[in-house]
């Protein structure tokens, strides 16, 4: 359904699957939305995203423009993604480095994808890191510290090849 004109072309509303639970206020034009989707009311969504089938999205979590994210992933508090970022299958991002049941007083380190970074299936990124514009994190790698600019890395730990 078109909202608009942009560039000549019309703007559509985003998609929002039948199954999937999700605020469309905050949710960007031409994203869309697969199945059985949680995206708490508090996360912001940009334009011309695709977030696929399986995926939960908590309340303090940012999303830029053109991002990917693939089936499997779950975006804590604390996480910051930029513009054109790949999350691939079944990565796993954390915001607490010492995680205790039922302690709800710890502190949420933030976590930031730079713009155009890709993040393989099955990586585990720590709390607390950057990763550079550009970057590219192997599928299973385990990511424990920042990531530059540019950088590919592989392996558990991490590191540039």
């Amino acid at each position: 359904m078109a909202t608009g004109e942009e560039g000549g072309r019309p703007r559509l509303e985003a998609f929002v699957h039948a199954s999937a639970i999700a605020p469309g206020e905050r949710i960007g034009a031409g994203t869309r939305v697969w199945q059985y989707v949680v995206i708490l009311d508090g996360a912001s969504v940009g334009r011309d995203c695709n977030i696929c089938a399986h995926v939960f999205i908590e309340n303090d979590v940012t999303i830029g423009d053109r991002v990917t994210i693939k089936s499997g992933v779950q975006l804590w508090d604390g996480l910051d993604v930029s513009d054109d970022v790949f999350i691939g299958p079944n990565v796993t991002f954390t915001n607490d480095r010492h995680p205790r049941s039922g302690n709800r007083d710890f502190t949420i380190e933030r976590t930031r994808l730079g713009k155009g970074c890709s993040i393989g299936g099955g990586a585990v990124i720590l709390p607390g890191l950057v990763i550079g514009e550009g970057a590219m994190v192997g599928a299973g790698a385990v990511v424990t510290r920042d990531v530059a600019p540019g950088t590919t890395v592989v392996g558990n730990p991490a590191r540039p090849i």
